[in-house]
């Protein structure tokens, strides 16, 4: 079953691929804090702003959300791109990290927290790219 790209049902959905993931759970036992993802319009592909607030505590997803630009700018990690760069990384065409060294994706938040925490970083973007995903330019 296909899940439209940026609603609540998509986000429900990777909270609870999150929580079913030992692997996350592993990797962010030290992971605390909020971290939200701002999916930029882009004329033609998305009409308006998209916002995912994630509440991470201690390899748990204690909730998934739409938010808005102004809420997602007081979470303690802000991602923000383009639509188009998050299909990429749902594709497993861009790698985020690799992505945010080239300015692709602009983080705001502590980087050192993200560096201490790759491996979970990383399985966030694997459960993310693991749902079966319907795009809305598509």
């Amino acid at each position: 079953m296909m899940v439209q790209f940026g609603t609540q049902e998509w986000l429900d959905e990777y909270r609870r691929r999150i929580n079913a993931s030992p692997a996350y759970r592993a990797a962010a036992a030290t992971w605390e804090g909020a971290v939200a993802y701002l999916f930029e319009a882009e004329e033609g592909r998305s009409p308006r702003t998209l916002c995912a607030i994630i509440d991470l505590w201690r390899g748990d997803c204690r909730s998934a959300r739409i938010g808005t630009p102004e809420e997602a700018a007081k979470a303690p990690f802000l991602i923000r791109a383009p639509y188009s760069r998050w299909k990429q990384i749902l594709r497993g065409e861009l790698e985020p990290i690799k992505g945010m060294m080239q300015g692709k994706l602009l983080l705001r938040g502590d980087p050192r927290a993200i560096v201490r925490h790759l491996r979970a970083s990383h399985e966030l973007v694997t459960i993310a790219a693991d749902i079966p995903t319907e795009f809305p330019d598509e």
